[in-house]
């Protein structure tokens, strides 16, 4: 199975390289494969998770059973990582059913339909008290006695149980409802967990932000004086409809310039509804998803003044001070650690380093504001309860998040704010960006 996947991603993607730190090849925007042949992709790869990354995740979440129990029109996030594609919706009442045996696990829906091969049904149809019954039946008859549940307070991604469908599972298992437990903790570890077969696509898949990115700051889609900030995140926008990739936010363009009064606290420079002018420094916020793994990427460009036919070198010292930034940030990511502590550490490194920095650093993978360890917030710079506590892990990929402030020698030192991002893994020793990282200004002409 895993030659088979590894052997149809080479096929895909052997024509896209990429260094690991630096600029992307000028090669055009990464093949994309047509809607009909994702399916095919996206399903071996969460075969591969199923039978072989979940049986480790529920014995370390000491759990013998999951449930995940849901309606028509309420699907959360969590079902759509775990049902084969093309799976548009639940049907009526949903039900699947996990049990740990061993190094394996058992899979199977309790509902009228199975759900393609993946969850047989074990049901044959029925009222809804007869479905209920069913499932409480083959509870019973696996007795478990530590069954996981999608509630939760403090992790959204893990509180999918809906409270009417919550009060019903109880009534339903009797005496067996006292062995339900919050799944938190699966949930969160299943999210961020990223496959050896999956971290063989996500470099494409963050090549092709990163490729849109590079054709937008260009003069392919600006022409200074007339293009607006919003005209070039709709255009971005436009490009990745064309790809028929979805964006998981509106991307947006902002625009410092010679003569912007910003305060030296102020969390972000930049303006948006801008025409872009000669002079001009471009900042883009763009995510993507794609064969279901999501990217976030923040790069800075450099709009030509007239008689500039290079980039002024003073743009590569302050981008160098974003990347020295992202160093020291990548630097303090240990195995077992919180976000919290990397944190503290990445701030005091900087502070150490004469950087005027600002630290968000969040997890990625199926969402972009993925669960894992969340590395300070743009509005607070300070500890984060329960998000900011949690461990790192090894398999685990980031949005490298923050921002520099710098002084900028050819606007009379007005300081400007080098905003950056780049989607990246630890492999539990080191932080690998996926796609490269931005080292110099995009240069517009």
């Amino acid at each position: 199975m895993k030659k088979q996947i590894c052997a149809l991603c080479v096929a895909m993607f052997s024509t896209f390289s990429v260094a690991s730190d630096g600029a992307l090849p000028q090669t055009g925007t990464p093949a994309v494969l047509p809607i009909a042949e994702r399916a095919e992709v996206v399903n071996k790869l969460l075969v591969d998770r199923l039978d072989n990354l979940l049986p480790q995740l529920m014995a370390e979440s000491n759990l013998d059973m999951w449930l995940i129990v849901l309606r028509e029109y309420q699907e959360d996030r969590l079902f759509y990582t775990l049902v084969p594609q093309p799976t548009m919706a639940a049907r009526r009442t949903t039900m699947l059913v996990f049990t740990r045996n061993g190094d394996t696990v058992e899979r199977f829906s309790v509902s009228r339909y199975p759900i393609g091969e993946l969850y047989p049904t074990k049901w044959q149809g029925g009222t809804k008290e007869e479905q209920w019954q069913r499932l409480a039946q083959l509870v019973r008859e696996r007795n478990p006695q530590r069954i996981g549940i999608n509630v939760s307070k403090d992790w959204p991604l893990a509180d999918g149980l809906s409270a009417g469908l919550h009060q019903q599972l109880v009534k339903s298992l009797g005496d067996d409802a006292s062995k339900l437990v919050s799944a938190e903790s699966l949930v969160v570890r299943w999210f961020e967990t990223r496959t050896q077969l999956e971290l063989a696509v996500y470099p494409q898949i963050v090549g092709i932000a990163r490729s849109v990115i590079a054709e937008a700051f260009s003069n392919s889609m600006i022409t200074p004086g007339v293009t607006t900030t919003d005209e070039l995140g709709s255009k971005m926008r436009q490009a990745f409809a064309d790809l028929d990739i979805d964006v998981w936010f509106q991307p947006y363009v902002t625009v410092q310039r010679k003569g912007d009064e910003n305060a030296k606290d102020a969390p972000f420079f930049g303006r948006s509804n801008r025409t872009i002018m000669p002079g001009d420094v471009i900042h883009t916020d763009v995510g993507i998803c794609y064969l279901t793994l999501c990217t976030d990427t923040q790069e800075m460009g450099y709009v030509a003044r007239l008689g500039e036919h290079n980039l002024p070198e003073v743009f590569g010292e302050v981008m160098a001070k974003a990347n020295q930034w992202q160093d020291l940030l990548t630097s303090e990511f240990k195995q077992g650690r919180t976000g919290n502590e990397i944190l503290a550490a990445t701030q005091k490194r900087a502070k150490k380093n004469g950087l005027v920095s600002s630290t968000y650093t969040h997890p990625l993978g199926f969402v972009g504001h993925a669960a894992g360890p969340t590395i300070g917030m743009w509005d607070n710079q300070g500890s984060t309860p329960v998000q900011g506590d949690w461990p790192l892990y090894k398999n685990t990929a980031y949005a490298i998040e923050g921002n520099v402030k710098v002084p900028l020698s050819i606007w009379g030192n007005q300081l400007i704010q080098v905003m950056v991002e780049q989607s990246a893994v630890y492999d539990g020793q080191t932080v690998h960006y996926l796609a490269g990282r931005q080292t110099e200004f995009h240069f517009i002409q």
